[in-house]
């Protein structure tokens, strides 16, 4: 054997980082009972400096959801923390409500959210209902030991102990949507709705909130058939299909695998991205709501956000991309609409937490009370922005040349797109590149692949295209 080799590995093995949300592995691999065993040792050891008590815990339909997070309730009663356990699989967003509502110190969500079926994971969110700051992560990162305890207490131990109490949370979130949306107005509207829940946990909500909507992927199969539950475009060719071929059916609305993303069909199968969605929620918000306050947007959202803001005179933020610095300000202020370009959406009134089942009624709710389409609510939006498009590449280059490429946008080489010269330039996270006063290229690396992500806005699908292709061709040369 080589016993260097072996060291090695044992030693990479035991280092558990946390990405931009959560841990996550491919189960069987990095994936183990271990290691959960070390990492909830890890958050139970923050929590007791801390002072902390009680922790929500909740799964989704991925496979072992249930056998994970009750590995996750046994280390927690070794340490006497108690734990709120969910009665069965649940959306992320029904376990930060209920890590609210039942006032509890910390929630833990056992999901990977969109990555592929053979993946899952571990999302800390805070008491206040949203992720956990980088800063309380960090901490806990540092107290995860490099080898679990040899065992821990069975369930009905800690049952016995007073350490473990069952909620239905998903029930508690209907609860909480009943009581904020006129639901029979909105089933109105959802009589004309596909509903795809892309095999994850939003399905069982999904029937219970939209009865008469036409259903794709609401069954359990953690297999997710083989296809990453991500509600973009590309995944969703029959949910867009089943509206192109149903004259009646007026909406598409999808949610990803922990269903705290969104994505969204107009009558003509047509997707409508977050950066739309985005500007429907503040008009809707705004000119309908009669409400007010902050705009706090990621750097890849599109710049139109900022002008409806101004339009209306409301302030405006934007920040690093990562819906956690969004939540944070939401914490500490009065929000109006939150948003990332990915499909994470927040909104007044409800926890600072993307909730892509909570967006979705907001939009239908928007519709019923308006009896206007999707379509025609964003010819409104564009009568006060303008009508655009975004759309962005992934470029699949070496590191080294993701590398470079960075470091001549950082240097200022980057001074014309193409044949079009930059006007203007801005770099919070990655690099913006104006050509115009509504078109513009953005690049951004990966953190973790040799992946270079290269957006694009302009009036139309046709001229974004030949704006990042002009990019893309700029950017390799």
């Amino acid at each position: 054997m080589n016993y260097t080799y072996f060291w090695v590995k044992l030693i990479n093995m035991s280092v558990i980082k946390f990405g931009t949300d959560g841990w996550r592995a491919i189960i069987a691999k990095d994936y183990t009972i271990e290691n959960l065993e070390r990492i909830t040792e890890g958050t139970a050891k923050w929590m007791l400096l801390k002072k902390m008590k009680q922790v929500v815990v909740g799964y989704d339909s991925r496979f072992g959801g249930k056998m994970f997070s009750e590995t996750v309730v046994r280390v927690f009663g070794n340490y006497g923390i108690k734990s709120i356990l969910s009665t069965n699989f649940v959306s992320t967003p029904m376990v930060s409500l209920a890590t609210v509502k039942t006032k509890s110190d910390l929630g833990i969500v056992i999901t990977a959210s969109h990555n592929p079926p053979e993946y899952n994971g571990f999302k800390l969110k805070s008491s206040f209902g949203g992720p956990s700051s980088p800063d309380d992560i960090a901490a806990v990162e540092s107290l995860i030991p490099n080898s679990a305890l040899i065992s821990f207490p069975p369930l009905q131990e800690i049952t016995d102990a007073g350490l473990l109490e069952y909620l239905d949370m998903e029930q508690m979130y209907i609860d909480h949507v009943y009581a904020n949306f006129d639901i029979k107005l909105i089933q109105k509207t959802g009589s004309h709705l596909a509903y795809d829940a892309m095999y994850g946990a939003g399905q069982n909500a999904g029937r219970r909130l939209f009865p008469k909507a036409a259903f794709l992927h609401c069954e359990f199969n953690p297999s997710f058939m083989g296809q990453a539950p991500e509600p973009i475009d590309r995944n969703l060719k029959s949910l867009k299909s089943l509206i192109q071929q149903d004259k009646n059916i007026h909406l598409g609305l999808a949610n990803d695998g922990d269903a705290d993303r969104i994505g969204l069909y107009d009558e003509d199968g047509q997707f409508v991205d977050s950066h739309h969605i985005l500007l429907l929620l503040l008009q809707y918000y705004y000119q309908y709501k009669k409400m007010s306050g902050k705009v706090v947007i990621t750097f890849s959202v599109t710049d139109k956000m900022k002008k409806m803001a101004e339009l209306f005179g409301l302030p405006v933020e934007i920040t690093k991309i990562g819906f956690k610095y969004i939540a944070e300000i939401m914490t500490k202020e009065d929000v109006l609409v939150g948003g990332e370009e990915s499909g994470g959406l927040a909104v007044k009134g409800h926890i600072p937490e993307r909730d892509g089942i909570w967006i979705g009624l907001v939009i239908m709710e928007y519709m019923a009370l308006t009896g206007k389409s999707i379509k025609q609510l964003i010819q409104d939006v564009y009568q006060l922005v303008g009508s655009f498009y975004c759309d962005r590449d992934d470029l699949h280059i070496t590191n080294e040349k993701k590398l470079q490429i960075m470091e001549d946008c950082k240097k200022g080489k980057i001074t014309v797109i193409g044949d079009r010269p930059v006007i203007k330039t801005e770099d919070l996270d990655g690099y913006k590149f104006y050509v115009s006063d509504d078109e513009f290229i953005m690049v951004r690396a990966s953190g973790t692949e040799p992946v270079l992500r290269v957006y694009g806005q302009a009036p139309d699908y046709s001229k974004v295209r030949k704006l990042i292709t002009a990019a893309t061709s700029t950017l390799l040369k």
